[in-house]
C-alpha cells in the first residue's frame, strides 16, 4: 500500500520491451533505496511494481503487458521523468489517502491553468467507465499523487496543485494531451459497486 504522497522524482535509463510486457530500468535519487530489497514495492507514476534487481541508485522492473494496456508505462522512453514512491510501512502517517498502485484507467490532460506561477488548475477529459466513481471532493490518485476533485462534469474531472505538488512531481512537466494514470479510491469503488448491484436486483425482483 501507500500514500499518494510522491517522494520525488526518478529518471528512466531504459524501457525494453519483452516478450512479456517491457523491462524498466530506473535511476533514484542518492539515499532513496536505503533498505531497499528484492521483491520490494515502488510505486512508478502511481503503479505498484516489484523490484527485481538493484544496482547502486538503479532498479530494474518488470512490467506485464495486462499493466501496459491500462497505464502510462507503454509511453515512457530513456530520459522520461516519473513519480514514485516506496511503500508505506506499518504506523507511517497517511498524509493523502490509501493508495493501492492498481491502475484503473489513463485520463488525458485537457487544459492546464495557472492562477499562479506556482498553482495550477489541471482539467483531464476521462472515460465514460470510470465517471460513476468521481465526485466533487472525492480522493482519486494521479501519477500517484492523493488529490481530491474540485469539479466533475460529463466526462471532464478537475484538480487544483498547489505549490508543494509542483515543486515535488512531475505535475510541473504536464502538458495537455499528456496521459496520466487513474486510481479510484477503493472505498468509493466498493460502495458504488455495491449500490448498482444492490439496485439491479431490486430492479429485477420487482419485475417478478
Amino acid at each position: 500500500m501507500f500514500t499518494g504522497i510522491v517522494q520525488g522524482l526518478a529518471r528512466i535509463e531504459a524501457a525494453m520491451e519483452t516478450t512479456a510486457g517491457l523491462s524498466l530500468q530506473v535511476g533514484f535519487p542518492n539515499t532513496a533505496l536505503r533498505g531497499i530489497c528484492t521483491g520490494a514495492s515502488i510505486a512508478i507514476d502511481g503503479v505498484c511494481l516489484s523490484v527485481r534487481k538493484t544496482d547502486g541508485n538503479t532498479v530494474d522492473f518488470d512490467v506485464i503487458n495486462e499493466t501496459l494496456q491500462r497505464t502510462n508505462l507503454k509511453r515512457l522512453a530513456s530520459g522520461a521523468l516519473v513519480n514514485f514512491e516506496r511503500a508505506a510501512r506499518l504506523g507511517d502517517e497517511v498524509g493523502g489517502h490509501l493508495v493501492s498502485g492498481h491502475i484503473y484507467t489513463e485520463v488525458q490532460v485537457s487544459d492546464v491553468s495557472r492562477l499562479a506561477s506556482d498553482y495550477h488548475v489541471v482539467s483531464l477529459k476521462c472515460p465514460p467507465e470510470a465517471m460513476p466513481y468521481m465526485f466533487t471532493k472525492g480522493f482519486i490518485a494521479l501519477n500517484g499523487c492523493s488529490l481530491t476533485l474540485v469539479g466533475v462534469q460529463e466526462e471532464v474531472i478537475t484538480v487544483h496543485l498547489i505549490p508543494e505538488t509542483l515543486a515535488t512531481t512531475s505535475w510541473r512537466h504536464k502538458r495537455v494531451d499528456d496521459w496520466i494514470n487513474l486510481e479510484i479510491d477503493a472505498t468509493t469503488q466498493a460502495v458504488v459497486e455495491t449500490t448498482r448491484n444492490y439496485l439491479a436486483a431490486t430492479k429485477k425482483h420487482v419485475r417478478v
